[in-house]
């Protein structure tokens, strides 16, 4: 496993040299070291910050987190029409939002932790592409059928393209550097959850993530990309489909992360939504399953890091208690940790969803409020340390694999002598 991450290693482009998480192979790598992310979701940062009386919620979220070892933060990096929107129409920006923003990333910066930022939504929450789609409707007069018109009208498609080169190319208020140029940004991710309702097959989304990758790495070529993906298995591998909870959402986890320019894979979880029917550990046991089958298609087949960018249970969730929650977090640190350990292409995951106090109105079952569930921050601030551990370890095994390497050329040079 050393062998391979060496050799992985042993390219550095320019991004890695600028202090940026690169991917070599299936594995994230950061100064010539792998990479292992135990983050979070906070889809509020943005909002909330847009209210500099409110900055302190945010400042308290990233200081929280860190102390907790969590190293990579998600978060939406839109909010499309209405009165408190970052776009209020196609072009048209909200520039106290973008300023709320632009503290986000001073913010996480300031706290050691990498953002990955979404450019759009799948669902209604925040505009999302019903909005984008409405906006062609009714400022250029298109006749789009459904919201799945997102994927196909091109003149949605060049709102989306110019909403994603603003925020790539936007210079950071606070700090001066354009987002583009900012290591901060672990990540972009081309849409929160895609689906495609009117095209099961995926190749709907299949051309769009092709196009939309192809753009996104025109204008920026330091940042990863990924799709935003839950994971749901297509037509492209009919024999994993019997994996998913029993339906599809027009996407395919093989071929829509085969494309060129997505760089990593992701996976959601949730099996108290998906399969509300069933008990506490028949959603275990499906959680397993899940996430072996797309632990082992990232390293075999995609060749691509993966992160488990959304997981969690909620308690609005019958029978609900903070053990079981906890058992579902065990569950899934475990697995990456294993994966980890043995040189796999899990690299980390990321909960739904992190808040700080005086946010009730923000709860939504899923929530870990770090100071009031000291059991749930012990399970996360140990796993923290154990991947921390593992990057140490393989850090120091590839110094010693160096200076042996550097050992052998001097010997060979001066004739074998030591």
């Amino acid at each position: 496993m050393l062998t391979i991450l060496l050799a992985a290693q042993s390219r550095r482009g320019h991004a890695a040299a600028n202090n940026f998480v690169v991917t070599r192979g299936f594995h994230f790598v950061l100064g010539g070291s792998p990479f292992y992310a135990n983050g979070f979701n906070a889809y509020w940062l943005m909002t909330v910050a847009s209210d500099p009386s409110q900055r302190p919620k945010v400042s308290a979220a990233f200081r929280q987190a860190s102390a907790d070892g969590l190293t990579v933060g998600r978060t939406w990096a839109f909010s499309d029409g209405g009165g408190n929107a970052l776009q209020y129409s196609p072009g048209s920006y909200n520039e106290r939002m973008f300023q709320g923003l632009d503290f986000v990333i001073s913010e996480a910066k300031k706290y050691g932790v990498r953002l990955i930022l979404s450019f759009v939504n799948n669902y209604e929450d925040f505009g999302g592409r019903k909005q984008y789609v409405e906006w062609a409707r009714n400022i250029q007069g298109e006749s789009i059928g459904s919201d799945d018109g997102f994927y196909t009208n091109n003149v949605v498609k060049g709102y989306y393209k110019n909403h994603v080169k603003r925020l790539i190319t936007r210079a950071n208020t606070l700090t001066g550097t354009a987002y583009k140029d900012d290591p901060t940004i672990f990540a972009w991710e081309l849409m929160n959850e895609p689906r495609c309702s009117s095209d099961l097959s995926g190749k709907t989304v299949q051309a769009w993530i092709t196009e939309m990758a192809a753009h996104v790495k025109s204008i920026d070529g330091n940042h990863l990309l990924e799709a935003g993906l839950e994971g749901f298995y297509g037509p492209s591998s009919p024999s994993k489909m019997q994996n998913n909870p029993g339906f599809q959402v027009g996407t395919d986890f093989i071929s829509n992360n085969q494309i060129p320019g997505i760089d990593f894979a992701t996976l959601h979880s949730y099996p108290d939504q998906w399969l509300p029917r069933s008990d506490d550990q028949s959603q275990l046991q499906f959680l397993n399953n899940w996430l072996d089958s797309h632990f082992r298609d990232a390293q075999f087949i995609l060749r691509k890091p993966l992160m488990v960018t959304e997981f969690g249970k909620s308690s609005k969730d019958a029978g609900y208690s903070i053990s079981q929650r906890d058992a579902l977090f065990q569950t899934v640190y475990s697995k990456i940790y294993q994966s980890a350990k043995s040189g796999g292409a899990a690299a980390g995951c990321l909960f739904w969803q992190l808040l700080v106090d005086g946010m009730n109105s923000m709860r939504d079952g899923y929530e870990v409020v770090l100071d009031e569930t000291t059991a749930t921050a012990r399970i996360i601030s140990t796993q923290s340390r154990q991947l921390r551990y593992i990057g140490r370890l393989y850090a120091r095994e590839r110094n010693i694999a160096k200076m042996k390497k550097e050992k052998a050329a001097r010997e060979a040079a001066g004739g074998g002598r030591p």
